[in-house]
């Protein structure tokens, strides 16, 4: 069942973060534990879709849980490392190949449901991102915006975008010629002057339209080279 928590002009965030009032009042009312989930990546060009929950201890939350996008890159390796160390974290890839067979959304969808069910306990409620709830069976709060709204679902989203920034550098050092360590796989001119250049590689979207595009030019540009 899930609930569509709305937007909210009330932050909770203070010197210290995003607060933790929203899943202390569950917890006050006997639901507990309360997750939050997030994912990284659903509009890059290349690699997987990253999701993941989080089951944040209350009496040890990290300071300065924000939304990722809002973060520095040094500030979330260290919230990473924090969130880690002290909650609950399960994390879930949809690689490239679910990407193309089901869909961005359905794949995102999926990459959600299965953090959310390798979660080490079964959450009383799981605060998501966005409105578009994802296949589990324990109670779901849509929450708009959430990653700057829920410090449980902040602490997924900083661990699934640091996630999936590894793994793509990871994959630049494996593909030098595509940059991946630079843009993560998104579209930017120097992703299409690699893509024109090189073609796709195992790690690209090919249902996404721009490789769609280069692989159809790829193989109009070897068919003349056949008839020559």
């Amino acid at each position: 069942m899930a609930r569509d928590g709305g937007k909210t002009g009330k932050t909770g965030k203070t010197a210290a973060g995003l607060g933790f009032a929203r899943e202390r009042a569950l917890y006050r009312d006997g639901a507990a534990p309360v997750a939050g989930a997030d994912e990284a990546g659903r509009g890059p060009l290349a690699g997987p879709v990253v999701a993941a929950a989080v089951i944040l201890d209350p009496s040890r939350l990290p300071r300065g849980l924000d939304d990722s996008k809002k973060l520095t890159r040094e500030r979330r390796e260290a919230l990473f490392e924090e969130i880690c160390a002290t909650a609950e974290v399960s994390v879930s890839l949809a690689p490239p190949a679910r990407i193309d067979r089901d869909n961005i959304r359905q794949a995102s969808l999926w990459a959600l449901a299965s953090a959310v069910r390798g979660l080490p306990r079964v959450p009383a409620l799981v605060f998501v991102d966005g409105n578009d709830p994802p296949p589990v069976a324990c109670p779901l709060e849509m929450v708009i915006g959430g990653d700057a709204l829920i410090a449980s679902i902040a602490a997924a989203s900083i661990v699934a975008k640091v996630t999936r920034d590894r793994l793509m550098t990871g994959l630049g050092a494996v593909f030098p010629a595509y940059g991946f360590e630079r843009h993560m796989g998104y579209s930017t001119p120097e992703h299409g002057l690699a893509l024109r250049a090189h073609g796709p590689c195992p790690h690209h979207r090919r249902s996404f339209a721009p490789v769609r595009a280069q692989q159809l030019l790829l193989f109009a540009e070897a068919e003349i080279v056949a008839a020559e």
